[in-house]
């Protein structure tokens, strides 16, 4: 199945609350239209789904089908997302703010990963501290940058280095 990770990634945005439905509908209408659903029954369904309840459901059967157990990683997952979320940083479509209030969702639900902990406390110290704004802006370059490049969790994990983050901090002296 074509694209299958990006189905893997607007099911896990829409399920934490942060994309609607619409992107896993217009992932399975991509598929129809370039006639790479292989007859697949939820694809057609999930084309004409409409809302959360109908999209998870048949999404889900869908990654299941073609993942089986090589279904990915909450983290890699949110990897992706943070790639996108960087994106969207630099052309002002979302904000400190913003992304605090995502970051302060994301650290829990994933059982709050190492590779999250300074990306999430700068951001919020950003929002009251202008000192804060280019550490965060470095770790955030630091974090996206990593996972736009992995291919796997296991990828990141073999990159990601605690000790640069921990270098996105404030300098005082």
């Amino acid at each position: 199945m074509e694209q299958l990770t990006e189905l893997e990634i607007a099911v896990f945005q829409l399920d934490m609350g942060f994309a609607p439905a619409e992107r896993c509908v217009d992932w399975a209408v991509e598929r129809l239209r370039l006639d790479q659903e292989g007859d697949d029954l939820e694809v057609v369904l999930l084309a004409s789904a409409r809302g959360r309840d109908e999209v998870l459901p048949l999404a889900d059967v869908i990654i299941a089908r073609y993942r089986g157990a090589q279904r990915r990683d909450q983290q890699f997952l949110a990897g992706k997302y943070i790639v996108e979320l960087r994106l969207a940083y630099l052309q002002r479509l979302e904000s400190v703010s913003s992304l605090d209030a995502i970051f302060t969702r994301l650290y829990p639900a994933l059982a709050y990963p190492d590779w999250l902990v300074m990306l999430s406390r700068n951001c919020e110290y950003a929002m009251d501290v202008s000192d804060f704004e280019q550490p965060f802006e470095e770790e955030f370059n630091y974090i996206a940058a990593l996972w736009a490049n992995a291919d796997s969790r296991a990828d990141f994990d073999r990159l990601y280095s605690r000790e640069t983050s921990n270098r996105h901090d404030v300098m005082l002296g």
